[in-house]
């Protein structure tokens, strides 16, 4: 697979260092890559880059539009792009979490930092191509793993939560096994995935959406360590 890696920075001195940085990786883990460049945000989306960046090493403090609202837009109509921040701030780090952004590197960079974030990265996106297989009904429904917010069990049918909602009349453990590590159960009923969770309390965890999902009674602790394991 061939990665569309783009870096956006008003800084031309760390634009270049980014660049030399992702090379090295990609020489490294022998992977084809395609580098572009970009001295703001404005010109990344005039080019029209949101369209094939796969990877976007993404500064915070430029002129005009930020990082974050640049991340934002993406965010719209693009949920698949792996959005790392690299900035020399440290407050916006929970805005990080409002974009899904896969994570924050502060500046000064180093490659073994960064060449642990674009594998991550790279698995992230392999993890995409994923899907769950169903027959509904007579025919067969592909639904993509990163498109379903969570599965939740009603009687003897699961509930898939995805971009549509599909009921299947299936174990809730038979369909687990066909997961992968952005899901992780907050009880005998729900199995959530990560992406898609904006806060955990000791009782629910509340998706961007606004859903709440019950969170069983000594779940708290690992839902935490699984999204500290997966961010």
């Amino acid at each position: 697979m061939r990665y569309h890696i783009s870096i956006c920075d008003d800084d031309a001195t760390w634009r270049a260092m980014l660049a030399e940085m992702v090379g090295s990786w990609a020489a490294d883990r022998q992977q084809p890559v395609q580098i572009e460049q970009f001295e703001s945000a404005e010109e990344f989306l005039f080019k029209e880059a949101d369209k094939e960046t796969q990877i976007l090493l993404l500064d915070i403090e430029m002129k005009k539009m930020n990082g974050v609202e640049l991340a934002g837009r993406v965010r719209r109509e693009n949920k698949e792009m792996q959005i790392i921040f690299v900035t020399g701030y440290m407050e916006y780090i929970q805005d990080g979490y409002e974009v899904e952004a896969l994570h924050y590197l502060l500046k000064p960079v180093t490659e073994e930092k960064l060449f642990s974030v674009l594998d991550r990265a790279a698995k992230r996106l392999a993890s995409l191509s994923k899907s769950l297989v169903l027959t509904l009904r007579g025919e067969t429904v592909r639904i993509p793993l990163h498109e379903i917010r969570y599965l939740e069990v009603l009687r003897n049918y699961v509930t898939i939560h995805g971009r549509e909602d599909y009921e299947v009349k299936q174990p809730l453990h038979e369909l687990e096994e066909n997961l992968d590590d952005s899901f992780c159960r907050t009880g005998r009923s729900y199995i959530v995935n990560l992406r898609f969770i904006r806060r955990v309390t000791k009782k629910e965890v509340i998706l961007h959406d606004g859903a709440e999902i019950p969170l069983s009674k000594g779940m708290y602790d690992k839902v935490n360590q699984a999204m500290i394991r997966y961010f």
